[in-house]
């Protein structure tokens, strides 16, 4: 019987382009390359040569991979926002927690769970998953049994013909290996994330409820504006969106609740607190200050009286000059008329620093005249045989531009928002209801 050799190792590696949500697959390794011998036609009725062992691998894997898909069914039933319809959802529909009589159920804290795994470090689990299997001998053996009864079953075709159809089984046999990798990534992620969900669910129906109270909750079409310039930014429409979302084990509908929860709170802090939210001048300054990395951003006009503390520097003579230095400090009026104080005080020199910028001033009274008011004397400070007393007359900021100071300024009010809001949310969590079941 004549044979013909036909090489096709190129196409027994497994290098399909791996490519999820968020592209977080890398092409995968190669598997060895392989000949087969194709035989020619036979004649009519010939028998064909028994099949290898090697495929009857699959069936053993085909049970656990099908396990791992069943939530799938849930995320398909899920597609296109239809989280209430139970088609499809088993027990997903059952009852888990209520909060002020307002259920939750074991399908949207499974939904929130998938959707706070899009965001873990799915990707880099995949792909090492992916790595493990495409170099696994397992996968070897039954990519090489796909070969040989693709040559078996197609006898009498040409060599090309043949190629096709395997180039076309191995991007079939690829995207298999892909799922199983995401899947089995997401299932190490998704267990520790349900208790994170749960929480999160119950929280947000605080706020809505609170939101609702106010009539604060957000409009509909504001959350869709926040989905649409996402999809946007990715180039993709809202529908490519939702379907590269589904395709990642998450619904489009989860991440809309999330945000219409986000933006519902927001505007219940905005009207609870917005006019108690007053942000001091020195604030600004300081945050200023500090974003600048090492800039000076400020420039301070100091004064400084020095105590000369005589004798042999014992306890008694700096308790005295402390008590002398406290006096002058509450003696003390304004800038001007430091050097008339300073006249009358025994072994005391006056310092005009003038301008400094804050870097040029030791610490602690650096801190103490950056926190200080204009016009301001700082508490005595002891040194080596003298007491000091700083005065800060005034300051500029010589570099920020108004627009870095309303940023600061804005920074400023949403930190001292958030932690209002941190206080009244656990204010309302400590009077609801909340029952686990």
């Amino acid at each position: 019987m004549r044979s013909v050799s036909c090489a096709i190792g190129g196409l027994l590696g497994i290098g399909m382009m791996l490519a999820p949500v968020g592209g977080v697959f890398a092409q995968s390794a190669q598997l060895p390359g392989l000949v087969v011998t194709v035989p020619p036609p036979g004649p009519p009725g010939a028998a064909p040569a028994p099949p290898p062992p090697a495929p009857q691998t699959q069936p053993k894997k085909a049970a656990p991979k099908a396990a791992k898909r069943e939530p799938a069914a849930a995320e398909k039933a899920s597609a296109g926002g239809d989280a209430g319809s139970g088609k499809g959802m088993g027990s997903g529909q059952n009852i888990v927690v209520l909060v002020n009589d307002d259920p939750i159920t074991g399908f949207e804290v499974d939904q929130r769970a998938r959707l706070l795994a899009l965001q873990a470090n799915v990707g880099a689990r995949a792909q090492e998953n992916m790595k493990r299997l495409a170099t696994s001998e397992d996968t070897t053996k039954r990519w090489r049994g796909i070969v040989e009864q693709t040559v078996r079953d197609n006898q009498g075709k040409s060599r090309e013909q043949i190629m096709a159809i395997l180039e076309q089984k191995r991007t079939q046999f690829g995207e298999g290996l892909r799922q199983q990798a995401l899947e089995s990534a997401k299932a190490g992620v998704l267990p520790g994330l349900r208790k994170t969900a749960l929480e999160e669910l119950v929280e947000e129906r605080i706020k809505l409820q609170e939101a609702k109270k106010l009539s604060a909750l957000a409009d509909d079409v504001d959350v869709d504006n926040i989905v649409r310039n996402i999809a946007k930014r990715n180039n993709l429409s809202e529908k490519e969106f939702a379907e590269n979302m589904r395709k990642g084990g998450a619904d489009v509908a989860a991440m809309k609740a999330r945000f219409k929860a986000t933006l519902s709170w927001n505007e219940v802090v905005r009207r609870r607190f917005g006019r108690d939210v007053v942000v001091n001048p020195l604030e600004i300054d300081r945050f200023v200050s500090q974003a600048a990395k090492g800039d000076d951003e400020i420039e301070l006009d100091v004064q400084r009286l020095i105590l000369n503390v005589p004798g042999k520097l014992d306890q008694k003579d700096f308790a005295a000059r402390l008590l002398e230095a406290e006096k002058i400090r509450r003696n003390f009026k304004d800038c001007k008329s430091l050097g008339g104080l300073a006249a009358g005080v025994e072994n005391a020199k006056l310092e005009n620093l003038g301008i400094r910028k804050p870097s040029s001033i030791p610490e602690p009274a650096r801190t103490l005249l950056l926190n200080a008011r204009d016009g301001e004397m700082l508490p005595p400070s002891p040194g080596a045989g003298v007491i000091d007393l700083y005065v800060l007359c005034s300051r500029k900021v010589v570099k920020a531009n108004d627009k870095a100071r309303d940023e600061a300024a804005a920074e400023l009010r949403q930190k001292e928002f958030e932690l209002l809001a941190r206080k009244h949310l656990k204010s309302l969590r400590q009077d609801a209801h909340i029952e686990y079941r």
